[in-house]
């Protein structure tokens, strides 16, 4: 992978180049940052570039032939680690028994989510880890010579998904590596990730992408998006690329959450100012029709996650200041009536019980349970 596949990132592609050109590798190096901003294709982007054996001034070369080997991330001394789900039966598994799925994700896609990843491997989006056993393979793997290229480079898709025995047994190469052994680790939550092994790494905050280059990214891989539509999704992507494309290709889900937002939000207020019965009893099916297996828990995440940005923007819509707002257009129609029921005195919880909501589905509480209770806290503090 080039660096000019990477959208955006210049001063990080920069920094990158810098310490290879300086020839001042850490050895140990953490990316972390929001999902879909192109952690991974930069830290593959980054060990091309570091193998490559015509380096140009500003990136790989990328037909030489240790070029033509990453292209396919079939480098004999490039090594990757990544959470996985263990199939039924099995008692044991390592990251190279998904290898080819791996690879097959990162060419095809480049910008992936780690739910799109579990629905790659498994079907659904059920929660993986890196086992304990993998530890000793990436400790046989350094262990050996290079094949080819000067470093041997490991890098660890979301290390915050290691089994703590895994990361613990990581400690001793982390400080003690072989020689020319690089670690990258590419995280979305470097705060669950144990305190040593952050301590061994140098941590780099890879940022969020500017809306222009989103909306320049959008244009170029897909011509038949409208300039309109890309600029509406960059403002509501918050510097994330991956999100800003699935606006685009999940437009009917959007909507779908948005209507869904829209329903709690009238009912709730029907029922605490004019304690209407009917609209109650509304109320309670829509916490039925939301808990229901045919939704799942991965929507239902999508829905909390979304209705706290709703929250969030209708609170800032009453700022008056249009440049901070990221609404689309139909967004924006019902929140010039609604945001003044989101206020100083409420927001803050409100965003806390969806937050609440969708960290107690993560852990599998009983959906049916957490929205009537949801419901029933949005009438009190829409009232206030």
């Amino acid at each position: 992978m080039l660096f000019s596949q990477v959208i955006g990132q210049a001063s990080i592609k920069q920094r990158f180049i810098r310490s290879v050109k300086e020839e001042r590798i850490p050895h140990a190096q953490l990316l972390f940052g929001t999902e879909g901003v192109g952690k991974l294709p930069l830290a593959i982007a980054y060990a091309q570039y570091i193998c490559c054996e015509n380096r140009k001034e500003n990136d790989s070369c990328g037909v030489c032939p240790s070029c033509v080997k990453f292209n396919k991330l079939v480098h004999p001394d490039l090594h990757f680690v990544f959470p996985i789900i263990k199939p039924a039966g099995k008692t044991s598994v390592v990251c190279d028994d998904f290898i080819a799925d791996f690879r097959d994700i990162v060419l095809e896609k480049t910008y992936f989510s780690v739910d799109d990843w579990y629905s790659k491997i498994s079907g659904t989006t059920k929660q993986g880890m890196i086992y304990t056993n993998e530890s000793e393979e990436i400790v046989r793997k350094l262990s050996m010579k290079t094949y080819e290229a000067e470093y041997k480079i490991m890098i660890i898709w979301l290390p915050e998904k290691m089994h703590t025995t895994a990361a613990n047994k990581l400690l001793k190469i982390l400080e003690e590596p072989y020689e020319k052994t690089l670690f990258l680790l590419v995280s979305n939550a470097p705060d669950e990730i144990i305190t040593t092994i952050l301590s061994r790494t140098q941590q780099i905050n890879i940022p969020k992408l500017t809306d222009e280059e989103i909306i320049q990214a959008l244009l170029t891989k897909n011509s038949d998006i409208k300039e309109e539509d890309a600029y509406n999704a960059a403002r509501t992507a918050n510097g994330s690329y991956l999100q800003a494309s699935n606006i685009l290709e999940d437009d009917n889900e959007n909507k779908l959450n948005f209507e869904r937002f829209v329903s709690i939000m009238r009912l709730s207020w029907q029922v605490g100012n004019r304690k209407d019965h009917a609209s109650l009893k509304t109320l309670k099916k829509w916490a039925d029709d939301m808990s229901a297996a045919s939704v799942g828990r991965e929507r239902q995440k999508k829905f909390l996650a979304y209705a706290q940005r709703m929250i969030r923007e209708n609170f800032i819509l009453n700022l008056h200041q249009p440049e901070l707002n990221y609404l689309t257009s139909y967004e924006d129609n019902f929140s010039q009536k609604f945001s003044p029921f989101i206020n100083e005195r409420n927001v803050e919880d409100l965003v806390s019980e969806f937050a609440l909501a969708e960290r107690q589905i993560e852990q599998n509480v009983n959906a049916k349970m957490i929205f009537f209770d949801l419901v029933l806290k949005i009438i009190m503090l829409l009232k206030r």
